[in-house]
């Protein structure tokens, strides 16, 4: 990664005011307080590094609002009200120099069927597949072997990475971007038993992403069983998810990696898992729930409620059990105790 940014182009970038020292150093690296060295740009995203500020390195730092303190020699403090929010704007300029988006077009070796619709802006990369009837929208952008499925539509502004599927009737929204490997439109785990056997339930319905969704490398997201999976507005969606058949997830929620989540289950507005967390299915999360890592959520949630452990329950409680349950082995012996001395 070859950067090179004048200190004045790093504030004009985060839009801080306030600043205190000077550097006429390049910037030509991003490290954490600790690692960086002269030339680097480092950051107080997290309160508990506070104490490393004064002894780093960094030629340019981005601090908080409040932040009090002086720079060294040589040393830029850029005041922000969000550290992490302002570097990621500074990431956002390096990734539109690092991964340039190649002139528009279809690629030689792309497929494309007959009445697929490519807007003349949409850059079709090498070996895509495009069948009929699909919509490919301006300024879409389809790395090498993404397929697109019949009557499939990708809106505006879009990014597929390698290896993306959408399969036929899903609908993609504006300005969302699906990570290598993503399944869209996989079939929903549907059978019933009859006369001994597993038949399959076809899963005739479709999916809809709506604008603003990115979902990490090697999720999948299982079309409806009838009607559509929804993934709302906004949200967001790691590596490794499996979403099942007829799912509804409200906007501007975040599943972190390896989250599973059954059939018909709805999660409103605002709802953050973390990772590994279950969900069953046919229940119904309220807005702005949380739960812990690898919870397992078997009932309806109340909105706004933070749930931890299986099944699970509210996060507190589920912390002071976890205490208890670590003095078990001290509690059976004084039991044994007073049994024997009875």
């Amino acid at each position: 990664m070859q950067l090179s940014f004048a200190s004045e182009e790093i504030l004009e970038i985060v839009q801080s005011k306030i600043t205190r020292g000077h550097t006429d150093a390049k910037i030509s690296g991003i490290a954490g307080l600790e690692s960086a060295h002269d030339g680097d740009l480092s950051f107080l995203g997290n309160l508990k590094y506070r104490s490393q500020v004064p002894g780093t390195k960094a030629s340019f730092v981005l601090v908080p609002e409040d932040f009090e303190g002086e720079p060294g020699d040589n040393q830029l403090y850029a005041l922000v009200s969000n550290p992490s929010a302002a570097l990621g704007q500074i990431c956002s300029r390096i990734e539109q120099q690092l991964w340039p988006k190649p002139s528009p077009g279809v690629n030689a070796s792309a497929v494309v069927g007959k009445g697929a619709e490519i807007a003349a802006t949409a850059t079709i990369g090498p070996q895509c597949v495009v069948e009929s009837g699909a919509v490919i929208g301006e300024n879409v952008h389809l790395q090498a072997q993404v397929f697109v499925g019949r009557n499939a539509r990708v809106g505006s502004e879009s990014w597929l990475m390698p290896g993306v599927v959408v399969g036929a009737e899903c609908e993609i929204g504006s300005r969302v971007r699906l990570h290598s490997g993503v399944v869209i439109g996989s079939d929903g785990f549907g059978y019933e038993f009859v006369d001994g056997r597993h038949e399959k339930v076809p899963q005739v319905g479709s999916i809809l992403i709506e604008d603003d969704v990115e979902i990490g490398a090697n999720s999948t997201i299982d079309r409806a069983r009838f009607s559509r999976t929804i993934i709302g507005e906004g949200t967001k969606i790691d590596n490794m998810v499996q979403i099942a058949h007829n799912v509804i997830i409200g906007k501007h929620c975040i599943l972190c990696a390896q989250v599973g989540i059954s059939g018909s289950a709805v999660l409103e507005d605002y709802v953050i898992l973390g990772g590994q967390a279950g969900v069953a299915g046919h229940i119904k999360l309220g807005k702005g729930v949380k739960s812990g890592g690898r919870a397992g959520i078997t009932s309806d949630v109340e909105a706004g409620a933070f749930v931890n452990g299986y099944p699970a329950i509210p996060y507190m409680q589920e912390r002071r059990i976890q205490v208890l349950q670590r003095k078990l082995p001290e509690l059976f012996k004084r039991v044994a105790a007073l049994e024997e001395s009875d």
